[in-house]
């Protein structure tokens, strides 16, 4: 195996760390290479290091491939270029402040720290549509995540940048507020009296409860607002939409449509198709990225 044929993307999130081996000529995962581990994300630095790197090495292990490049999904604030962490006051991470994460990794698994590549997790989502997805055929496409919190990354003619929006003004608060798990277990309580675990649970329940079914209006009616203004400010052709809540597309999308299409607004929306894989895809395709750009400098 040509070993630069190949690139190991990385997706790290609050409690976990995903890593699988992609072939970036046929742009797909091997999937016999996933390696998944639990992180726990208040431990010390080097009981996280430790973790991160036991996956990666299984990870290439399983692929039969020396340690090569990787690409890394990461969530923010983070100085992605120079590998610093700036995470803090959310509850992860945060042995990790003003720490160099990319060199504390590249001496854990004895590789140049050359051979990294840290990238915004939303923008690595929306990477790995364009990469592997239909959304390669757009120039300018939004793409937002719907999880724990909110991802938003905007991609112009090849060059895709973390919009962060998750807090930004909107309504009575900001983005997230209303546009995360949390907004559906809180207004579920709200209106129920009853804790439910996750959105997938409501998803369930909607055919039978009237309540369920305001919730998801409700929830439609805020993305549309959202999606309203995120697409004219950037002039997007099409917007892409991925996440755990994602899941749940058909009890929301129709809604937002409706209100899109009432602001004379018709770009397509797309629900994730790599859906969990496609941080994963992102995070190793920035390396596609890297090389044109490189070449373009020669």
């Amino acid at each position: 195996m040509n070993k630069i044929n190949y690139v190991l993307g990385i997706d790290i999130g609050g409690s976990h760390i995903t890593a699988a081996v992609l072939d970036m000529q046929q742009r797909n995962i091997l999937k016999n290479t996933y390696s998944r581990d639990r992180v726990n994300p208040h431990g010390t630095t080097e009981q996280i290091i430790k973790t991160w790197c036991t996956t990666i090495k299984a990870a290439y292990k399983k692929a039969d491939l020396t340690m090569g490049r990787l690409g890394i999904a990461m969530p923010g604030p983070f100085d992605y270029e120079n590998g610093i962490s700036y995470i803090a006051g959310n509850d992860k991470y945060a042995a990790f402040y003003g720490l160099n994460v990319k060199e504390m990794l590249a001496s854990e698994l004895q590789i140049s720290s050359d051979e990294i590549l840290m990238s915004n997790d939303a923008s690595c989502f929306l990477a790995g549509e364009v990469f592997a997805g239909e959304a390669g055929n757009y120039d300018k496409l939004i793409g937002i995540t719907l999880g724990t919190g909110l991802g938003s990354a905007v991609c112009s003619e090849g060059k895709i940048t973390d919009a962060n929006l998750w807090c930004s003004p909107f309504l009575d608060g900001i983005a997230e507020d209303y546009l995360s798990t949390r907004w559906f277990l809180k207004r579920y309580y709200e209106l129920s009296g009853i804790n439910i675990l996750n959105v997938r649970e409501l998803a369930l329940l909607y055919d039978e409860s009237p309540t369920v079914r305001k919730i998801f209006t409700e929830f439609s009616q805020n993305l549309g607002l959202f999606l309203e203004d995120f697409q004219q400010n950037n002039a997007a052709e099409a917007i892409v939409i991925g996440g755990n809540i994602a899941n749940a597309a058909n009890r929301f999308i129709p809604g937002v449509i409706r209100h899109l299409q009432s602001q004379h607004i018709n770009c397509p929306i797309h629900i994730s198709e790599l859906n969990e894989d496609a941080a994963l895809v992102g995070a190793a395709g920035c390396w596609a990225v890297q090389e044109k750009e490189s070449v373009g400098k020669v």
